[in-house]
């Protein structure tokens, strides 16, 4: 009996073994496509800094390592990002074999609007956070104060930002697994939408420089996010509760097979 217990675990550390050398190989050949535009992917990134800064102003290294590195650091950031459609493959291959048919037709869906909602966050920051962010910072210098930013400090910055933004535009995601666990239910989210608007300007007040653009530009689609999260939450929610019964149908279907 100790054997038959073992070979299952030994098992899944085999197919563990395996779904992880997938997802570093994809991301190794993304990163030795993209390290030979290590620098032009830095200069891309840094762009809505630049185009912010005072006339003459430049951005600097204080590290002698950092002109090289920096933009390697980058560019391997970069990399795990692009691969995450294949990593949340591998993620769901491994997973699969133990959920029911039903819930496999529920999670996919999941996994395909986390990964897009996650890449139009980022691009939500870059494209209309950054040049408002940057042109408030850049011209709020005291007087007699050049603004040059170091290339790693603007480097960690920008990327809790990404982060930022790409976390917060998964409300919806986070609001349908709420549900379809029992946490919540979608009447409820409704009853508390006073609560959520406030909390989501809280948020940005947090997440985002100390202007009032910033604050309302991560604050208003967080919201029409948490309002589409509740919208599509009510099919996971009645779908949810037919869950058990499919469950026994099938452990009926695979007894009179055995």
């Amino acid at each position: 009996m100790g054997v038959e217990q073992t070979q299952p675990l030994i098992t899944h550390l085999i197919e563990l073994r395996k779904r992880l050398i997938n997802c570093i190989i994809a991301v190794f050949v993304i990163f030795l496509a993209l390290v030979y535009f290590a620098n032009d992917i830095y200069h891309l990134v840094a762009s809505p800094l630049i185009k912010q800064m005072p006339a003459g102003a430049t951005m600097i290294a204080t590290d002698v390592a950092s002109p090289f590195f920096t933009p390697i650091k980058l560019t391997f950031m970069v990399s795990v990002i692009l691969s995450a459609p294949v990593i949340l493959y591998q993620v769901w291959a491994f997973v699969a074999p133990a959920l029911y048919k039903h819930e496999r037709r529920l999670v996919v869906p999941l996994l395909v609007s986390s990964t897009l909602l996650f890449y139009v966050g980022m691009a939500f920051a870059y494209f209309v956070v950054f040049p408002l962010a940057f042109g408030f910072l850049t011209h709020t210098a005291p007087i007699g104060v050049q603004v040059s930013t170091d290339i790693r400090s603007y480097l960690d910055f920008v990327m809790a930002l990404f982060m930022a933004f790409g976390v917060s535009f998964e409300v919806p995601v986070a609001i349908v697994l709420l549900c379809w666990v029992g946490v919540t239910t979608p009447d409820d989210l409704r009853k508390k939408r006073p609560y959520v608007l406030v909390a989501a300007f809280v948020i940005g007040m947090l997440l985002t420089p100390p202007d009032v653009f910033s604050q309302t530009l991560l604050a208003i689609p967080m919201y029409c996010l948490f309002e589409v999260g509740v919208f599509f939450a009510r099919f996971y929610t009645g779908k949810r509760m037919s869950r058990d019964e499919d469950a026994a149908a099938e452990e009926d279907v695979a007894e009179k097979e055995e």
